[in-house]
């Protein structure tokens, strides 16, 4: 009989992040069709080496590096392992999950799809340096790496895409909803991996990708058949109210 050699539930986990993350670098998009969005016209350039505006951005990161508190590093690393809708179940509560809302999950991979294939792309179109290769007086406290991607900051994209989406199907909630964005966009800043010029541009560039999103008839019909789930799941009336 052959002998059955148990696998280590960490390797697991790591085989299956792995796989999502290869997944994720070849994403192709769902709603926006390939092609007709081009981050490249939607964004100045990055501040260059040694600009006013560069040295700004890096005093404001010393500044947030002195200030920045054990609990808001250890958020600021939590945000930093998760990009999906559900960073907002610290405003919706524990019942928003991926398991009990599968068409909100499918909702939010779809769009995240969209975003690594129209958004992300163009790190390597307008590449800048991370902030702490620039100085190396800074301390980066979440995972990290030294690829010239920095601008515009991806997490800040998918964070405020998300948030148009939620507030969208939760008018409701709108408030809460984009001061968890604000919130997830400037944990990017407490972890010390991106400028706050990076964070600007991930922002401007999400409300631009949203609106090429809600042109799509397929994005419209699976976010309503998600707010139908979303508000039911939330016991939240079939009708919107009105916005906190």
């Amino acid at each position: 009989m052959q002998k059955i050699i148990p696998i280590p539930l960490a390797f697991v986990i790591l085989a299956l992040n792995a796989g999502a993350a290869l997944a994720h670098k070849h994403a192709s998009p769902v709603y926006v069709a390939p092609g007709t969005f081009d981050a490249r016209d939607m964004l100045p350039k990055p501040p260059s080496a040694d600009s006013a505006a560069e040295k700004s951005d890096l005093m404001k990161l010393h500044a947030i590096e002195q200030t920045r508190s054990a609990e808001d590093i250890a958020h600021a690393r939590a945000d930093s392992r998760e990009r999906d809708i559900f960073i907002f179940r610290t405003v919706l509560g524990d019942e928003f999950n991926a398991a009990t809302l599968p068409l909100t999950a499918r909702l939010s991979a779809n769009i995240e799809d969209d975003v690594l294939a129209d958004a992300e792309p163009v790190k390597d179109d307008l590449p800048r340096a991370r902030p702490y290769n620039i100085d190396k007086t800074l301390h980066p406290v979440c995972k990290h790496r030294n690829r010239d991607d920095a601008y515009p900051s991806g997490h800040t994209i998918t964070g405020y895409v998300m948030a148009l989406t939620l507030a969208s199907m939760l008018p409701e909630k709108r408030s809460a909803i984009f001061a968890r964005a604000d919130d997830y966009a400037r944990n990017r800043l407490i972890c010390g991996v991106h400028h706050p010029s990076d964070v600007e541009a991930g922002k401007e560039l999400a409300y631009a990708l949203y609106g090429r999103l809600e042109a799509s008839p397929k994005f419209r019909a699976d976010r309503a058949a998600a707010e139908a789930e979303l508000r039911k799941a939330l016991h939240l009336s079939a009708q919107p109210g009105a916005p906190e």
